[in-house]
């Protein structure tokens, strides 16, 4: 026999809640099922967490970074050319003098073109896309990710972890770095339209896309799928990473206190309010790697034009149509 049951949940405060349901018969166990609900996710705001030397902090960054040559250099990769682009690597020096590259799609039209800059995921090696688009494509490796391995390792990957104790030389500190630089190699391309530059990526990538918007105003439309680095204070409450854990019990005068001071420095939320440019982000409720609840965080604090997609039953994953949804989306803005 089937029976509908329906039971109304008195929730207050906004945010995101694990709904567990189980069903018994004859005392037993019969069915247990649990999911993720948004209440009023719109409502969602979160203190920020920046230091008094924020902005003093990332001005210096970048300041450092524009002392350093870049020294862009472009191979042709023909054997890579789709019927509509052209392929090139490029290598650049970026922060520290770190080698970086990542591989450039060109259209083979005349010049005047829109941009997409493509940043990677965690550990993700970027490679090209083989678009058809009448984008110009970089398809970007910060440090450590893909073919930028040469002065700072891969593995093991992580990242996150990597020179923590300290605000300066922080890993983060550097791949956002990385992402202004790439775009400077965007605004150095004759054939680029320097007013019309995107940036897109997932996860890991969603969080360095965020972050390029706030520190770069050269970019135009921002297209953050499932963003990693949002609201580290909430984060760590709503996700366990035992490689956290670890690292901060291995020294005794590290602390979760200093950890989260450091992490402030990278957090999203408190870049949040220099994005000015059209947003689209996209969520999973189901996500468990990347919570709802701070992507919310983030997103709720953009200043510009904002568009954000829910994905009801999406965990750490972006849907196929949302794939095709952004693509139109950048396009729409890109070239009007």
């Amino acid at each position: 026999k089937h029976c509908l049951l329906t039971h109304q949940l008195k929730l207050s405060t906004p945010g995101f809640y694990r709904v567990e349901c189980v069903v018994q018969a004859a005392g037993n166990v019969g069915v247990k099922l649990s999911r993720f609900i948004g209440y009023r996710p719109g409502q969602i705001r979160v203190p920020l967490t920046r230091e008094a030397d924020f902005d003093d902090f990332w001005r210096q960054t970048l300041a450092e970074l524009a002392k350093i040559r870049p020294e862009f250099s472009l191979h042709r990769r023909k054997s890579l050319d789709s019927t509509t682009h052209e392929v090139y690597e490029v290598a650049m020096r970026s922060l520290g003098r770190v080698r970086v590259r990542g591989w450039y799609e060109k259209p083979k039209t005349p010049g005047g073109v829109a941009a997409l800059l493509r940043v990677p995921g965690y550990g993700q090696d970027m490679r090209p896309t083989g678009s058809s688009s009448p984008l110009a494509v970089f398809s970007f490796n910060i440090r450590g990710h893909g073919n930028s391995q040469e002065d700072v390792p891969g593995r093991p990957q992580n990242y996150w972890i990597r020179g923590l104790d300290d605000k300066h030389g922080y890993f983060y500190q550097g791949a956002y770095a990385d992402c202004v630089r790439a775009v400077d190699f965007l605004a150095s391309r004759k054939e680029v339209d320097v007013k019309r530059i995107g940036v897109t990526g997932g996860s890991q990538g969603g969080g360095l896309s965020i972050a390029a918007a706030a520190l770069d105003k050269r970019i135009s439309v921002c297209a953050p799928d499932i963003p990693f680095l949002c609201d580290w204070v909430k984060y760590f409450k709503a996700s366990k990473w035992p490689e956290m854990d670890r690292w901060i019990a291995a020294d005794p005068k590290r602390s979760w206190p200093a950890t989260l001071r450091t992490l402030s420095y990278f957090d999203t939320l408190n870049m949040a309010d220099r994005v000015r440019c059209p947003v689209l982000v996209s969520i999973g409720v189901q996500d468990a790697v990347c919570p709802p609840s701070t992507i919310y965080a983030v997103f709720n604090r953009f200043a510009g034009g904002k568009e954000i997609r829910v994905y009801p039953e999406a965990k750490h994953y972006v849907p196929a149509k949302h794939r095709v949804l952004s693509q139109r989306w950048l396009t729409r803005h890109l070239i009007p």
